[in-house]
């Protein structure tokens, strides 16, 4: 079974308009909301590939049972902590340029990281764990580092799509995939890359620290994969960016819908490729009819 953990989910409420006037009264074009965080939205998509998962995290309040309602909706299961607070409303504005307000978020107490780790303490070696988006304020900075290591004692296997030194100090316990993008993985080597060759420079260097599967992207350049193996570089598919929201969580869940069927990871690339790019094209999360139409359009170059 694959669990994913989202520690600040959110309602996003996306807004359209066509222009914004501050300090004036601004009428929508159209309002929709959808349970928001990075391991919701790769349930999501996931299941959108007919690949069941259970989400874990914490939720609180009116805005915790509407995420919860809603991923049980779409008979995603679902094992959320749940917490004092409102979960966080986070504001998506589209218009000339994407705009974002997030909150801050619930606090989480001691007892309620405590009861995280008891739900990952159950995993075994046959679960994979996915560990993404960013900490609570509230949370320790090694949240990630505990969690991880509960995954690494009882041998499940886990994936971090996350930042900085979230991201770095995991790398020790071997991850099964990380999915930097170009500008995070250019800060932590505090480096500026633009091409596909730079990008998978560095991200040997993360395989030499122990991550086992790295991908990554570079927006409309393409895509990098690269492990202790090969390195391959994708090509993208042409079309219209409606929204970036969710592309590289798509991007996740697509390689391990497509790993998990054929153990393959050049097939499973590809397929994220795919994954990330139907997200970008659309207004919400992929699915597999859109990822099959674009498919054909990730060419993969192998280096080595």
């Amino acid at each position: 079974m694959i669990y994913t953990v989202t520690l600040n989910p959110s309602v996003d409420y996306i807004v359209q308009i066509d222009s914004v006037s501050l300090g004036e009264l601004n009428r929508s074009i159209s309002e929709d909301k959808f349970p928001g965080g990075k391991g919701i939205n790769v349930s999501r998509v996931l299941k959108g590939m007919g690949v069941s998962s259970n989400a874990l995290g914490f939720t609180g309040g009116f805005t915790g049972k509407y995420i919860e309602d809603y991923l049980n909706s779409e008979q995603i299961t679902t094992d959320f902590v749940q917490v004092a607070e409102d979960t966080r409303i986070n504001i998506k504005l589209k218009t000339e340029k994407e705009t974002e307000i997030n909150a801050n978020g619930p606090k989480i107490t001691d007892a309620d990281f405590e009861s995280l780790k008891e739900r990952i303490s159950k995993l075994t070696n046959e679960d994979i764990l996915i560990l993404a988006g960013s900490i609570p304020s509230t949370m320790p900075p090694t949240t990630y580092e505990e969690l991880v290591k509960i995954c690494d004692k009882n041998g499940t296997r886990f994936v971090v799509d996350a930042e900085g030194d979230l991201l770095m100090n995991v790398l020790p316990y071997k991850p099964f995939l990380i999915k930097p993008n170009h500008h995070e993985l250019g800060e932590i080597f505090n480096v500026e890359i633009s091409t596909c060759e730079q990008a998978i420079h560095y991200g040997k260097k993360l395989v030499e620290q122990g991550a086992v599967n790295v991908i990554v992207s570079l927006a409309g350049k393409g895509a990098v994969f690269v492990n202790d193996e090969i390195a391959i570089i994708a090509t993208v598919p042409k079309g219209e960016v409606k929204s970036s929201v969710g592309a590289g969580d798509s991007m996740v869940a697509g390689f391990l819908a497509k790993y998990l069927e054929t153990k393959d990871v050049k097939a499973a690339f590809q397929f994220s490729v795919a994954s990330g790019s139907a997200t970008a094209f659309s207004i919400g999360l992929c699915d597999s009819e859109k990822v099959e139409q674009l498919l054909p359009q990730v060419q993969l170059q192998l280096l080595n």
